[in-house]
């Protein structure tokens, strides 16, 4: 049974499993080696130490202090010992394509200079040389070129094989319904500080929960605007931009009712789904229900993938369309005509990286494999019995002065159904702006404070 599952668990397999109760007390230092020499050309650069709720991956492995790594070459490939028993391999036309300096790199703007495609596949280093701040490599050239990869760097872009053994989705935790006992919070005044620190509180819960509360927010609409916009720009779509709306149907969509609604990820008829929601109940008056429904879809994914592994292969293969066809003026569905996958994975790490699930919104399933339907049902089924399990189902009556931003490719979310007025306000922030912004003030507080980012960060 799902209410047999532990509470905190991963959808990767791990040898160690995390609470919701010991996360947020725990602090992982930056991905670089601290005892790697500070100097300018191996540009890394004077690290502050992280908020105590920042959970970065962990450095990998290596460390030096009077030794530097083993290097050796060959035809193809540069080899890096970095002990007896670790390697790492790079070819040398992926060296020379990755060259920092700034004739191959722009150091403002970031992007590649080198031209890509005039580097000789069978290029071949003529020097090679292990020095403390990094391995310098020369290559054939009239102007006698080099480049300086720091060792860190090369430990962290290490691909053959990966050193980076902790995956970015290894800092998530994933809940059921006993995370009402300590959700995760912060305060309007602290989100809306000039420092940042509080949002980048704020974010970091959504990075990790999925979601968080924000508390003592004004009951007005420009306010909530405002405390959307500390993310990044709201997205404008068909309901428009800064939402503002009661049970009054004046939109082609039963979000417009009084009616409940079930656990769903929002616009699954979109090609991409806006990635994070915001909601703020201003009033709700002369009646009752109407309590907010949140669903981790990783923690469910989680527990279908160990106990029904075929569904699970069935609902990350098989692609289920959506539309949006309510009103006459727009008609929106994906633009791959089949659709997406309930589970979508990162085609590398076959990490879960999105859940699409809204069946009230699901198109007729008129390209699925005839071999596969029974299967697809039976698949479907487990999946709902998953999200609507009292186990994984967070019920909160949110009132005035509360909200909520949730991650719309993670959590799904519902309703109960209810009477009298109920207002609610809220917005559509895309995924790319909320990581773009995640990104800056993970770099601002735990990678290069106050200081310009290096053509070597570990976040390019």
């Amino acid at each position: 049974m799902l209410s047999r599952i532990p509470l905190a668990t991963r959808v990767r397999s791990a040898p160690a499993r995390r609470s919701i109760w010991n996360a947020t007390k725990s602090a992982v230092f930056p991905a670089f080696s601290q005892a790697t020499p500070r100097t300018a050309s191996s540009a890394t650069l004077t690290k502050p130490k992280p908020p105590v709720f920042a959970e970065l991956p962990k450095p990998v492995p290596f460390t030096f202090v009077e030794d530097t790594p083993i290097v050796s070459v060959d035809e193809k490939k540069v080899a890096i010992g970095w002990d007896t028993q670790t390697w790492s391999r790079f070819h040398h036309v992926w060296l020379r394509d990755h060259c920092r300096c700034p004739k191959c790199f722009h150091p403002v703007t970031k992007q590649r200079l080198l031209n890509t495609f005039e580097i000789p596949l069978d290029i071949t280093p003529i020097h090679v040389e292990s020095k403390p701040e990094g391995m310098l490599v020369s290559w054939p050239s009239t102007t006698g070129h080099q480049s300086l990869y720091p060792w860190t760097w090369l430990q962290e872009n290490s691909y053959d094989p990966p050193l980076r053994q902790q995956a970015a989705y290894d800092n998530k935790v994933l809940w059921g319904s006993k995370i009402q006992k300590a959700p995760p919070t912060v305060t309007y005044e602290q989100v809306m500080q000039d420092d940042e620190l509080g949002l980048f509180r704020w974010l970091s819960n959504v990075d990790k929960f999925g979601f968080s509360f924000v508390t003592g927010v004004p009951t007005t609409l420009e306010d909530t605007e405002k405390l959307s916009e500390r993310i990044g720009f709201i997205r404008e779509t068909q309901y428009g931009k800064f939402w503002d709306f009661t049970s009054d149907l004046s939109r082609g969509d039963t979000a417009y009712t009084t009616m409940a609604l079930g656990a769903h990820t929002d616009n699954t008829y979109f090609t991409d789904p806006c990635g994070l929601q915001l909601f703020h109940l201003l009033e709700h008056s002369g009646g009752s229900g109407g309590a907010t429904l949140l669903v981790d879809g990783f923690y469910v994914a989680s527990i279908l993938k160990e106990l029904h592994p075929e569904a699970y292969d069935i609902l990350s293969r098989v692609p289920v369309s959506g539309h949006a066809g309510g009103e006459a003026t727009n008609f929106y569905r994906p633009a791959a005509p089949s659709g997406y996958p309930v589970l979508n994975h990162d085609r590398t790490s076959d990490e879960l990286y999105q859940v699409r699930w809204n069946n009230d919104d699901r198109s007729a399933m008129k390209r699925i494999d005839p071999a596969l339907v029974e299967d697809w049902y039976n698949a479907i089924r487990l999946w709902h019995k998953g999200i609507t399990s009292p186990d994984a189902e967070y019920w909160v009556q949110l009132t005035p002065g509360t909200a909520v931003v949730i991650n719309n490719h993670r959590v799904l979310h519902g309703r109960s159904a209810f009477d009298g007025k109920r207002r609610m306000c809220g917005a559509y922030i895309g995924i790319d702006e909320y990581q773009s912004k995640l990104s800056v003030l993970t770099e601002k507080f735990c990678i290069n404070e106050n200081q310009e980012r290096s053509v070597w960060s570990p976040l390019l």
